[in-house]
């Protein structure tokens, strides 16, 4: 109990540093993380080398609540019994967006949150601004949604659709949709990030940005400092962590105003890390656009070495086909990225095991990337749309983590996408997975 009470002050501890973070300073460069007030005058690129071993890990109570929470055998056995007294940043555990689940998507404080549970790679996805800068964004047409955009009215009119409010006597709901390339990356800049959800049913803005699920929370939402793509290339060098930049699908016609095309994009976004002096090797670029994939393959293979390719594809029996898994390797692609529940499956005595998709792919020596735990609230009722192969073996929280081992220890994942990377860490750490991949 007393091991319990420390590890929850931690996490408080962590949280606090976050809430600490200087949010007036636009440039990283100026901004120090947690822990590392000493290193005021040391170059940003020396911290890359030196950040992970000056900051301390915090996994809080959540591992050992889901620990808790599982089904009794030999692996709640293990996990129970794991020594967290010297916790290891992991590359296994990927913070997806930062680490949502409690923070603000793609902003300072989550990314730092996320890098503080011990997150070996944290993601920026990448989205356009109007004036063709980039910026973290899970989508294009986001902001209405996961910022405060349309409660600042001289902004909220520059949206593709303005905030309407809704109709309660007609059950109407309420309309708006704000993109990234709606407004200037001043503009974008000026904005606040805030926990992705909305009201339907608003009738004012103010209503609108309401609506958290309860299983999340606004604890952490009153600060959200969103971040262009090369200022999280800054922050997370000084973090101490790697990089899987993920660059969206525009909702936008390509080219956007005639003359800035697909590629111009995909080449822009790994020319942020060129000039930032960014190792290929650290980078870990991710596309649902196979041809966004085969560019970087062909044009800058250093990076597209590590390219991954995001697979949301409906299973049929061509694209789960070991021919279809040998004809992305022969292109070049090394790493593909499915939603979990496509990598596992129900055996006769119903235990949950890697799928076809899983081995042929392994077969065809593709390595694999899972997404993404922590996102579907509590398991309790089968885990919903990321568990939906597994659905009949889910009835508890604790059962993320058997799914986690599957993937880690039968699927041979080499990373899973959380948000809330303590739980993965957690998971490496007591399995004894490498710190560095």
């Amino acid at each position: 109990m007393k091991l319990r009470t420390i590890l929850g002050l931690s996490l408080c501890s962590a949280a606090l540093s976050v809430a600490q973070a200087a949010p007036g300073k636009s440039h990283p460069e100026s901004w120090v993380p947690p822990g590392l007030d000493d290193w005021k005058d040391v170059p940003a690129q020396s911290w890359h080398k030196r950040a992970a071993d000056k900051q301390p890990i915090h996994q809080g109570p959540r591992p050992f609540w889901l620990v808790d929470n599982m089904d009794e055998g030999p692996l709640k056995e293990r996990l129970q019994s794991c020594n967290t007294r010297h916790l290891k940043r992991s590359d296994f555990s990927i913070g997806h967006r930062g680490a949502p689940l409690q923070f603000p998507e793609h902003t300072k404080e989550s990314y730092v949150a996320a890098a503080q549970m011990g997150a070996g790679i944290v993601e920026c996805d990448v989205a356009f601004t109007k004036d063709r800068e980039l910026v973290c964004r899970h989508a294009q047409n986001d902001l209405h949604t996961t910022t405060n955009i349309v409660a600042v009215p001289e902004l909220n009119a520059k949206c593709t659709q303005p905030f309407v409010p809704a109709d309660p006597a007609s059950g109407t709901p309420a309309r708006a949709e704000c993109r990234t390339s709606d407004i200037t990356l001043a503009e974008f800049k000026s904005l606040k990030g805030k926990m992705d959800a909305y009201n339907p049913m608003a009738t004012t803005p103010e209503e609108y940005l309401a609506g958290t699920a309860d299983w999340r929370t606004d604890l952490y939402a009153s600060r959200g400092t969103l971040m262009t793509h090369k200022e999280s290339i800054e922050l997370f060098k000084a973090l101490g962590v790697k990089f899987t930049p993920e660059l969206k699908t525009p909702v936008v016609d390509m080219p956007f105003e005639g003359d800035y095309s697909q590629q111009d994009y995909a080449r822009q976004m790994i020319q942020d890390y060129i000039d930032a002096g960014v190792r290929p090797r650290d980078v870990w670029p991710q596309s649902f656009n196979l041809d966004d994939v085969l560019f970087w393959v062909d044009e800058t293979p250093r990076f597209g070495r590590q390219a991954v390719f995001l697979d949301q594809s409906a299973p049929t029996p061509e694209n789960t086909s070991l021919a279809y898994m040998e004809s992305l390797k022969a292109q070049g692609v090394n790493i593909l990225a499915p939603a979990l529940w496509k990598m596992l499956t129900l055996d006769s005595y119903g235990a949950i095991v890697p799928s076809e998709y899983a081995e042929n792919a392994r077969t065809a020596g593709l390595d694999l990337i899972a997404w993404t735990v922590e996102r579907s609230g509590p398991l309790e009722n089968g885990g919903g749309w990321y568990y939906q192969t597994v659905t009949d073996a889910i009835n508890n929280d604790g059962d993320m983590l058997t799914v986690i081992d599957v993937l880690a220890r039968e699927v041979g994942v080499i990373g899973i996408f959380s948000d809330w990377p303590a739980t993965t860490t957690f998971y490496a750490t007591c399995m004894g997975l490498d710190q560095r991949r």
